[in-house]
């Protein structure tokens, strides 16, 4: 285990490395005349070259490169060119909100779509049409449009939710709990068609094998083969979805942040992609991947938990 471990890390240490690399290039070859935005279209050329010597983008690229590296290995994300702000600090004021949005969508859609799967996997028939039905019908709809009639009906209409704001868990718990539902739920609405499509053929599939049927036929209860055996063998491929759909949470939580006007990363990313402030924007890409890098190697430890084999790989 600790072998599977140790290569894990160092393919995640690797991709890190790799993709803070690219992303630092494009973000230079497509750099805006970022000094002239600072100083204004009337600023002198003499003006500009300062303002670009004291942002060091006079640099050669790699020097640029191994600077920021060295820095953000140590925790310093540098400063945003626009606002002089730390962007560590700004992030780290944002962060908590998008990390409770994403995680409980994750929670949500992997209750969800087990509890679905199941159904639709062991009972078969009406059952079984009808998530797949559910399942159509959630990747049919647009995204944006759903959140926008969830926003409608029950925030506006209904007023059973805030339409917009966001009160932080550790101000009120019940205030959190109603100001994410509506975001949570227009989130986690199009994973959850596509994980218990996952589960409930995993879950198919496990329950057709032979060592499935013996257990039936020695007098085990439906209950228990399902839970303690189907289940199991479906956790893994299910897992290995969810994993690949938090980073589909991440880029649907860059909308739902901005409809519902909450004050995270998303809403963040948005504001600051636009002008190129390349600090926060770098520091907003590898946030992301970090996030995602953690999560699929949690997903990696649990499959190779419930199957031994996956370790070898």
């Amino acid at each position: 285990m600790l072998a599977f471990l140790a290569r894990r890390l160092a393919a995640a240490v690797l991709l890190l490395f790799v993709i803070s690399f690219l992303s630092f290039l494009l973000l230079s070859l497509a750099q805006v005349d970022v000094a002239r935005q600072l100083l204004g279209l009337q600023a002198s050329a003499s003006a500009v070259a300062h303002e670009n010597a004291a942002l060091g983008l006079d640099r050669p690229l790699l020097a640029r490169y191994a600077d920021w590296l060295g820095s953000a290995v140590r925790g310093n994300l540098g400063t945003s060119w626009f606002t002089g702000q730390d962007v560590a600090q700004t992030i780290g004021q944002r962060l908590p909100v998008t990390l409770s949005l994403v995680l409980a969508t994750t929670v949500v859609t992997a209750i969800a779509s087990l509890a679905l799967g199941l159904w639709a996997g062991t009972r078969r028939g009406v059952a079984d049409r009808i998530v797949q039905i559910l399942g159509v019908a959630g990747y049919a709809l647009p995204g944006f449009l759903v959140t926008l009639l969830i926003v409608v009906v029950f925030g506006v209409d209904l007023k059973w939710f805030p339409a917009t704001g966001y009160i932080p868990i550790t101000r009120s718990f019940t205030g959190w709990l109603s100001t994410i539902t509506l975001p949570t739920l227009a989130l986690s609405l199009g994973a959850v068609a596509g994980l218990s499509q996952q589960v409930r053929s995993a879950v198919a599939a496990v329950a057709a094998q032979d060592y499935v049927r013996t257990l039936r036929a020695r007098g085990l209860s439906g209950r228990s083969v399902v839970l303690k055996h189907v289940l199991r063998g479906a956790c893994a491929p299910a897992l290995t979805v969810l994993g690949l759909q938090f980073v589909g949470l991440l880029g649907g939580a860059v909308v739902v942040e901005d409809i519902f006007a909450l004050p995270g990363i998303g809403a963040m990313t948005v504001a600051d992609t636009s002008d190129g402030d390349v600090p926060v924007i770098m520091a907003l890409v590898m946030v992301s991947v970090i996030g995602v890098v953690l999560i699929n190697l949690a997903v990696d430890l649990l499959i190779g938990l419930l199957n031994p084999k996956a370790r070898l790989t």
